[in-house]
């Protein structure tokens, strides 16, 4: 799918202070936002807590098990923004007074998602008298009725869209109930443990808990960034206010021995880290031990307070991601071979979406693999793989694009075909599922019925929204840093996009895939050095090209250096 680049209509209102250069000024405006309090959001303009339904009993839960000294146990999920919830709630609740925290994940390959009959079970020994989850749970009706059934007290923690029913737990604490009156609905899974961690110091402090210092937990700030980064939910102005003091903590040295270690690791500068350092770094790493191992290593590596003992775990991760990689790649190629053997559509009808499977694949992996054909076929990807090795139940991983609510979709699925998929949970974007075996082709062709009848066909047209073109004055250091440091950007207020017509001087191919480029500009402007990532083709660059290019500081290069990252190029 060869994108379409489309400039953003902007309007830049407001009064704006002068360290904000006019460029970021339009950048803001291009997203909708008009008040610098608003663009660069502090954590004193976050929401307080008051409104977030069930949080008086869940603190009240936290609050009895403390002061009796009774076990809690935090069980956390597989992927990154589940264990960054599960190491803030163990580190928070000590510092609150908590004497005997346990915590627990499930494993991918034997558990499946979330809290199981199975998980409970094999918990058991620990005894707990609560049992809290973060990060999922609200659709775990068996697993807590389990847990209850064993006359422990449940509270569940989680960001996921609900179904019907609700798990029968002592309180649930999600912004996306129904009826929920909390105004951020984009709170990843570690955010919501973090809220409820403030009222439950709140309600501490309060009661005369405290008898000298409060406990700080915004030392917990940089478990919130890394989670809700990976987790690709909505930066609203709720979650850029608490990506942000966790990356000025984490720039500061400031953050946990763990993450230190994985950025050092990732061969990343903690001093100018920014969110997508987190997104295309960090939180792959962390990943990957949940999607190839066991994600309790990743968790571990978050506990740490042993700087050698976390560069030990974080080295462990890194070489587990290089492993995924592999895995990943040779999954993509083989479903990039599946789809080029199959006809096209009769009669000239677009294919809508697209349902792989493969009885080699890993199901860890399946979901990176979904958005890789995601990216490159603009369209709904769901990928499958076996539950496990050889056995009938298939585990799926779904990517939406703009314009089409993928766990809507699943759900419509569910409800004109009854008993066809089996569990299914997620976002608007991404989404999970288990499916039989031999049920697979009748799910490809109601899912494919599903997403004709929801989404505009308009939109499986690949847009690159640009931020315009650059001014000859703009291609400098001043503007690259403040684009940089301008953000937090990433999902929903993506990173700043620029486009316009370049000769190309200059190219070679560095590594087996990627292209540096010598341009330059309107006006003989430049010479502008610039690299696109995976752009070799098998033939040269044309003289002249449109690019739609990210301005980024080049601290390889010396403090004044700038480079365009090209995300598009096509021929002028």
């Amino acid at each position: 799918m060869t994108p379409r680049i489309r400039r953003r209509a902007v309007d830049v209102r407001g009064d704006w202070p002068d360290d904000v250069p006019p460029l970021l000024r339009r950048v803001y405006a291009a997203r909708g936002v008009d008040d610098p309090a608003l663009a660069r959001p502090k954590l004193a303009q976050l929401l307080p807590p008051d409104s977030l339904g069930g949080l008086e009993t869940a603190v009240a839960l936290l609050s009895d098990a403390i002061e009796r000294g009774a076990r809690i146990l935090v069980v956390g999920d597989f992927d990154a923004d589940g264990a960054t919830a599960c190491a803030l709630a163990v580190r928070g609740l000590r510092m609150l007074g908590a004497r005997d925290v346990v915590h627990a994940v499930p494993n991918r390959m034997v558990h499946g998602y979330g809290l199981s009959p199975a998980l409970v079970e094999e918990l058991a020994p620990l005894t707990p008298d609560l049992l809290v989850t973060v990060d999922h749970g609200v659709a775990c009706l068996a697993g807590v009725a389990a847990a209850k059934a064993r006359g422990w007290r449940v509270l569940v923690t989680d960001h996921h869209l609900p179904g019907e029913v609700l798990p029968p737990a002592d309180a649930i604490v999600n912004p996306n109930l129904r009826g929920d009156a909390f105004a951020c609905k984009a709170l990843a899974g570690v955010g919501v443990i973090f809220y409820v961690l403030l009222a439950l110091r709140r309600q501490q402090r309060d009661a005369g808990a405290f008898a000298g210092d409060v406990p700080d937990l915004s030392s917990l700030l940089d478990l919130v960034a890394v989670g809700t980064v990976a987790d690709l939910v909505p930066l609203d102005a709720t979650n850029r206010a608490l990506i942000a003091a966790g990356l000025r903590r984490l720039r500061a040295g400031q953050g946990c021995a763990g993450l230190q270690a994985l950025i050092e690791v990732s061969g990343r500068t903690a001093a100018t880290l920014t969110a997508a350092d987190i997104a295309f770094a960090v939180a792959p790493r962390l990943n990957a031990a949940g999607r190839l191992e066991d994600m309790s290593l990743g968790i571990e590596c978050l506990l740490s307070d042993d700087p050698p003992h976390a560069r030990e775990l974080a080295g462990q991760l890194h070489r587990i991601n290089a492993e995924r990689r592999g895995v990943q790649q040779t999954m993509v190629d083989e479903a990039e071979a599946a789809l080029a053997a199959v006809p096209a559509p009769a009669g000239g009808d677009a294919t809508v979406a697209v349902c792989l499977f493969h009885p080699g694949w890993h199901a860890g992996v399946v979901g990176l693999v979904a958005s890789k054909l995601k990216e490159r076929l603009h369209r709904p990807v769901v990928a499958f793989a076996p539950s496990e090795p050889g056995g009938n139940q298939l585990r799926g991983s779904a990517r939406s694009i703009a314009g089409l609510h993928i766990r809507d979709a699943l759900a419509a699925v569910d409800a004109l075909h009854p008993g066809l998929v089996g569990r299914f949970g997620g976002h608007a974007m991404a989404a999970g599922l288990t499916l039989e075996r031999d049920r697979f082709a009748a799910f490809e062709r109601a899912f494919c019925d599903v997403v004709r009848s929801m989404l505009d066909p308009t939109l499986l047209q690949a847009e690159l929204l640009s931020d315009g073109e650059l001014a000859p004055g703009e291609f400098d250091r001043r503007h690259a840093d403040a684009l940089r440091d301008g953000g937090p950007w990433g999902q929903g207020f993506p990173e700043p996009l620029f486009d316009g017509v370049f000769d190309v001087s200059e190219w070679r191919l560095v590594g087996e895939r990627h292209l540096k480029l010598v341009l330059r500009g309107p006006g003989a402007a430049g010479p502008f050095n610039a690299i696109q990532f995976g752009g070799w083709s098998g033939e040269p660059p044309p003289g002249r090209c449109r690019i739609a290019f990210r301005l980024a500081p080049d601290d390889w290069r010396g403090p004044r250096a700038i480079q365009l990252v090209v995300e598009h190029r096509e021929p002028a």
